[in-house]
């Protein structure tokens, strides 16, 4: 339990030799399922990569030591393979055809072997600069994964970009939602610095609509970007919700990430004797686990609303499609180590208890169909419950200072000078599509100067 002492990166890398060969690998596949996305389940899910990334190409050239032209290859695609290198679930890897007799090749830690090599050599910067400038400006709303791949897909096209962030650090869930142990926060600092040295304009502690208004971004830019995410977070209206000791799971790992970058990675004690309640089966509720045993909790207890998943695939989940059985994330894993089995599926809180204002105990119920069971009640210790439930979608009150009643599917919108992109066009979803979503956005937005030049 060595890891459970800091919230250092907790995922090791290949040697240089084990990777060339994973590389080599990837040759033995005729057909590459991974680098294009097939979508199922009413196509809200996808197998393969989303994002269409070249794959097959530039494992090959990382096979021949051809290390900035696999750079030149990935980047074509994905302009942020120091994230997803860390933090993707990597449905690539599942639909690897090597998947279907044993493991797919590491396709996730040889993109971020990748990138590694680029800032190290100093190919980053330098392919994120433009030719010349076009002399368009854009806002960029939000610096999460689409904003920042929107405005590094702008500003190689020449356009002068500026992104508003309303938070004092910039990465939106790169920098707050995902903890340390999973995305170093020098990592993402390191990017954000390359934006400011190809020529993009980064403006923090600044919320579009409230410190800056509407009106004087409309005057300002040519096109206005927004990229604010899904943040509306689903909440649980039951008797004593207002006890303190109640939280939203974004604001806890938040404060846990500002933590660390305060007072470094060692493992504090924070919550030292108290019980902690996760509500969520999913990352956010696995990283609030982590996070909560690296702050020294007595307990945690993480109840899942849905049924447990099967041990195996269905017959109607085969390969390529994503795995939907049980797994145990490294939160739980490490939960396990140290109290037994925390989860319970097909459980919630229906009220919660409290003693002068603050939260003492969690009346859990069993579900079915997603509906407390009458008389299944029980109640457990807590000191703090964390709401890791999912979100709901966009801040509506934005889009309506914007005047925005229709989104399109090619993310323009009502008023040909707005456009919207990421999860707060399509919802809540992975940092891939954040990073398609930008880059195909930004393509957009430079096709709209092109239909103006054409006309004039």
């Amino acid at each position: 339990m060595q890891r459970i002492k800091d919230f250092n990166i907790m995922e090791l890398d290949l040697d240089d030799a084990s990777r060339r060969q994973q590389a080599a690998r990837c040759m033995n596949c005729g057909i590459p399922f991974c680098h294009h996305g097939l979508f199922y389940g009413g196509g809200r899910a996808v197998s393969g990569c989303p994002n269409d990334n070249l794959i097959p190409e530039w494992n090959d050239l990382v096979y021949k030591n051809r290390d900035k032209a696999a750079f030149e290859r990935l980047t074509r695609t994905n302009y942020l393979p120091d994230m997803t290198g860390r933090v993707c679930p990597a449905p690539c890897e599942v639909a690897c055809v090597n998947a279907l007799n044993g493991p797919g090749i590491t396709i996730r830690n040889n993109e971020k072997f990748i990138i590694e090599q680029a800032f190290k050599n100093g190919w980053v910067v330098d392919s994120g600069k433009p030719s010349q400038r076009t002399g368009k400006t854009i806002a960029v709303i939000g610096s999460g994964p689409a904003g920042i791949s929107t405005a590094w897909r702008l500003n190689q096209l020449g356009h002068s970009v500026t992104v508003y962030e309303r938070a004092d650090r910039f990465g939106g869930l790169l920098m707050y939602g995902i903890p340390n142990m999973k995305l170093p926060k020098e990592v993402v600092e390191r990017r954000i610095q390359a934006m400011r040295d190809v020529g993009i304009t980064l403006v923090a502690n600044t919320e579009v609509g409230k410190d800056i208004d509407v009106a004087t971004l409309r005057e300002k830019y040519d096109r206005i970007v927004i990229c604010t995410g899904a943040r509306t977070a689903r909440d649980l209206q039951v008797p004593g919700r207002d006890l303190t000791g109640i939280r939203q799971a974004v604001d806890y790992l938040t404060d846990a990430t500002k933590s660390v970058l305060q007072n470094g990675t060692e493992a504090t004690q924070t919550l030292k004797g108290q019980h902690v309640v996760v509500l969520g089966g999913g990352d956010t509720g696995n990283d609030c686990i982590g996070t909560a045993i690296r702050q020294g909790c007595a307990s945690v207890t993480q109840l899942e609303i849905s049924p447990s998943l099967p041990a195996e695939r269905t017959a109607t989940n085969q390969w390529p499609e994503w795995p939907m059985v049980q797994k145990n994330g490294y939160g739980q894993q490490e939960a396990r180590a140290l109290f037994g089995d925390v989860t319970t599926y097909s459980a919630t809180a229906t009220r919660f208890f409290g003693k002068n204002g603050a939260l003492r105990e969690v009346e859990v119920s069993e579900t079915d169909h997603f509906k407390p069971v009458p008389g299944s009640q029980k109640r457990i210790k807590a000191d703090l419950v964390l709401l890791a439930m999912g979100f709901t979608g966009a801040e509506q009150w934005l889009f309506d200072q914007f005047g925005i009643t229709k989104v399109n599917d090619n993310y323009t919108t009502n008023d040909s000078q707005i456009f919207v992109a990421g999860d707060s066009r399509r919802g809540p979803s992975l940092v891939i599509w954040g990073i398609y979503e930008g880059r195909t956005c930004a393509e957009k937005i430079n096709a709209s100067f092109e239909v103006l030049t054409a006309e004039v």
